[in-house]
């Protein structure tokens, strides 16, 4: 990202960009940063757009070839190609382009040793886009709010992070419905946070697995029986709560070799604040206990997929097995 930023400041602009990663607002936000530098808003003639497999190769080439129309530069950008995962003869063409042409490729996942990814690194400028660290993400939560001269603790910040998760689009969203239900307060309260936002599923799964690991079966019946009611799908549930189980169960293990929040969030895949809520969870599970809940998780799948249960049912009975 910081590379980015100096070429715009610059205005000195490398002949391709790959932008790839899982955090969707990131990647948009700064293929849009150089897209605008570039070629500025609303301009048809010097930019082309390309998504999904299936791209024609010499259409893109073509375009690449031809010179802005009055203008310094042209770009294209390509996005969901799947060019850095497969072979594609744009690798060789990369060597090739017009100075005036400019590529600006977005990916949610990669593979290092392919060509492509190779090429693109050889000519210009690759970033990685996982999201913020918790630092700068709470950074990033309170700039938004401070725009429309809001403040929020830090205590409600964390809460607030909690409920929504970390996706930066779904918070910019939430952040949008606290400033307009605050109205003219200037503090953001958690009251204000259980009236108008959403809580993500994935912590509702968290929420269940607390009332699971307690032994309070009713209420992690309960909270089964509001994700049905709220019209999710009980073999997301299951997906869900058997990643929650691996994660705890990574969790563990990395705790036993002594590693730190920061390294634990990345080979876990999960945000650096949520790694203190899976360090308190995993007291109440040990690691045999851990290993027997994954196995289970996948067994119960296997029969609802094989029409030996029905998947409601097998659900409830992971529930009812751990509570």
């Amino acid at each position: 990202m910081k590379f980015i930023k100096e070429d715009i400041k610059l205005n000195q602009f490398k002949p391709a960009y790959l932008i790839y990663g899982s955090e969707v607002y990131l990647k948009n936000l700064y293929k849009n940063k150089l897209k605008v530098a570039m070629v500025g808003e609303g301009d048809s003639m010097n930019y082309s757009h390309f998504d999904g497999k299936g791209i024609d190769v010499p259409e893109v080439i073509g375009i690449a070839n031809t010179l802005p129309f009055f203008a310094d530069h042209r770009v294209i950008v390509i996005e969901n190609s799947g060019f850095f995962k497969n072979a594609s003869d744009l690798a060789d063409y990369m060597k090739n382009i017009p100075e005036s042409t400019h590529f600006i490729f977005v990916e949610e996942e990669v593979d290092k040793r392919n060509r492509m990814f190779k090429a693109v690194k050889e000519v210009g400028r690759i970033s990685e886009m996982n999201g913020m660290d918790e630092a700068n993400l709470k950074l990033w939560v309170a700039s938004l709010l401070s725009k429309d001269n809001k403040k929020i603790t830090e205590k409600t910040l964390m809460y607030f992070l909690n409920k929504t998760g970390s996706d930066m689009e779904n918070l910019q969203t939430e952040i949008e419905k606290l400033v307009c239900y605050a109205m003219d307060r200037d503090v953001i309260t958690e009251i204000d946070i259980d009236a108008v936002c959403t809580t993500q599923l994935e912590n509702k799964i968290f929420q269940m697995i607390d009332a699971i690991a307690s032994k309070r079966q009713e209420q992690a019946l309960a909270l089964y029986y509001d994700l049905l009611a709220l019209k999710e799908k009980p073999m997301s549930i299951l997906f869900l709560i058997t990643r929650h189980f691996n994660i705890l169960l990574q969790i563990k293990e990395m705790k036993r070799l002594g590693m730190g929040n920061s390294e634990m969030s990345q080979k876990a895949g999960v945000p650096p604040f949520a790694v203190k809520k899976y360090l308190t969870q995993i007291n109440n599970f040990t690691t045999p206990v851990l290993k027997e809940a994954v196995t289970y998780c996948t067994d119960i799948e296997e029969m609802i997929k094989t029409g030996r249960l029905i998947d409601k049912i097998g659900v409830e009975l992971l529930i009812v097995k751990y509570s």
